[in-house]
């Protein structure tokens, strides 16, 4: 295939993209609140589609911008059009080839608020220029809920532990920071630690730390779980543990025991050898009735 037909195909396909972007409706998705923790990060979930089904991320270029000033960028993928203040702060972790235009702001500042709009571009593949084709969605933007203190965890136990069986506690801890997640850490030397991640929507995820150990008698300590978060903060939560004594009847059971073996051992003697007697006795008496005078002597 000659030079000549291969541009003319590009430029075909150039024409057929751009007529189903200028004619189909550019929609986009974005979370309208999410919860941040200052020096933490944030992840903000974004998508977006059109009618003319997927393009290559070498024909889009993605853009995160305030709201109220397109050119006051927070993330571009040329790093001198990005504002001072967020520089090496953003990224996107979506791929704009697969429709995801999900940002990360690490480093939250108190001032972070928002609101942020997605702004996409068609781009020339030879050389990276935009086309005249260009959507800014600022009817679809973020704010950010600035947290200053982190969340603390949240503990489900059962409120008494029993002396040699297996005792199950979960801590958990809500965040909005999937690519840094919070570390959960307990006050105990245990190895059946199990840990859990989970989506909860909206760009809140759950992270999930389960304890299982074997208490022991009059364990009734404090346990602690611990949540540090991308940036440093920490939080925790402690509880008292009470643990229910197995009753132990021994110093009932064993003196019992010993009294009954005591009185076996010296009972069952002292019967037989009155019941000796009684026959003894017995046999003299029927002696006596019998042979009164032979016996007479013998008294």
């Amino acid at each position: 295939m000659d030079n000549e037909t291969k541009f003319m195909i590009t430029c075909l396909l150039f024409a057929a993209i751009c007529s189903s972007v200028s004619s189909d409706e550019w929609k986009a998705t974005v979370v309208k609140s999410i919860d941040a923790l200052v020096t933490s990060c944030v992840v903000v979930p974004c998508s977006f589609s059109h009618a003319g089904g997927n393009l290559p991320s070498s024909r889009l270029r993605g853009i995160w911008h305030e709201k109220d000033d397109k050119k006051s960028n927070i993330y571009h993928e040329d790093y001198t059009l990005i504002t001072d203040s967020f520089k090496d702060r953003t990224q996107l972790v979506g791929r704009l080839g697969q429709n995801n235009c999900t940002l990360e702001i690490t480093g939250v500042k108190d001032h972070d608020n928002g609101p942020f709009c997605f702004r996409v571009e068609l781009v020339r593949t030879e050389n990276n220029e935009p086309t005249k084709y260009k959507f800014s969605f600022v009817e679809d933007c973020v704010e950010l809920n600035m947290l200053t203190e982190p969340p603390k965890p949240i503990l489900i136990q059962p409120k008494t532990a029993t002396q040699g069986e297996p005792y199950t506690v979960t801590c958990s801890v809500i965040h909005t920071c999937p690519t840094h997640v919070p570390k959960l850490t307990w006050n105990l030397d245990s190895t059946k630690v199990i840990v859990h991640y989970k989506d909860i929507k909206q760009g809140n995820w759950e992270t999930q730390s389960i304890l299982t150990f074997i208490p022991e008698e009059d364990d009734n300590r404090e346990i602690t779980c611990t949540a540090e978060f991308n940036g440093g903060l920490k939080s925790s939560y402690t509880f008292t543990l009470h643990v229910k004594r197995i009753e132990n009847y021994n110093h009932i059971i064993i003196p019992a025991v010993v009294g009954i073996g005591t009185a076996l051992l010296f009972g069952i003697p002292c019967i037989l050898m009155a019941k000796n007697t009684r026959t003894v006795l017995q046999s003299f008496k029927i002696k006596k009735e019998r042979f009164p005078d032979y016996l007479a002597g013998d008294e």
